[in-house]
C-alpha cells in the first residue's frame, strides 16, 4: 500500500548522502566502542612500563569517547537535517493540511453567511411590522 514518489536527483543525491552519514557515524561510533573495551584489557607482558601503558590507555580511552560523542552529535544534525528535508519536502501532507483548513473555513463562511440571512430576514420582518405601525398610527 506504500506509494513511492520519484524524486529529483538533487533530492535523491541529498538521501544517499544522508544514508552515507548514517552508515560512516553508527560506523565511528561501533568502532571507537570496541576500541575502548579492547584498550580496557590487561596485557601481562609489553615493552612499556605499567604506569606508563595505563596513561596511554587513559588518553586513547578519552580520544575515542571523543569520537564517539562527536559521532553521536553528528547523528543529531542528522535527524534535524531530516526533519527539515521532510518539512520543506513534504509537498502532499502540506497540501492535505492546506486543504483541510481551506474547507473547514468555508464550511465556517457557510455557516456565518446562512446565520447572517436569518439575522437579516428576522430584521426586515421586524422592520416592516415597525413601518406598518408607524404609518397606520394617528400620531405620525
Amino acid at each position: 500500500m506504500t506509494t513511492q514518489r520519484v524524486l529529483p536527483q538533487s533530492k535523491e543525491t541529498l538521501l544517499q548522502n544522508y544514508n552515507k552519514r548514517l552508515k560512516d557515524d553508527i560506523r565511528s561510533i561501533m568502532d571507537n566502542f570496541t576500541e575502548i573495551v579492547k584498550t580496557a584489557k590487561i596485557e601481562d607482558e609489553t615493552q612499556v612500563s605499567r604506569p606508563t601503558q595505563a596513561e596511554q590507555d587513559h588518553y586513547e580511552m578519552h580520544v575515542r569517547a571523543a569520537n564517539i560523542v562527536r559521532a553521536g552529535e553528528s547523528l543529531m544534525k542528522l535527524v534535524s537535517d531530516l526533519k527539515q528535508f521532510l518539512i520543506l519536502n513534504d509537498f502532499p501532507s502540506v497540501n492535505d493540511a492546506i486543504s483541510l483548513q481551506n474547507q473547514q473555513l468555508r464550511s465556517l463562511q457557510e455557516e456565518c453567511d446562512k446565520k447572517l440571512m436569518s439575522l437579516r430576514d428576522e430584521i426586515a420582518i421586524d422592520l416592516y411590522e415597525l413601518e406598518e405601525e408607524y404609518y397606520s398610527s394617528r400620531y405620525k
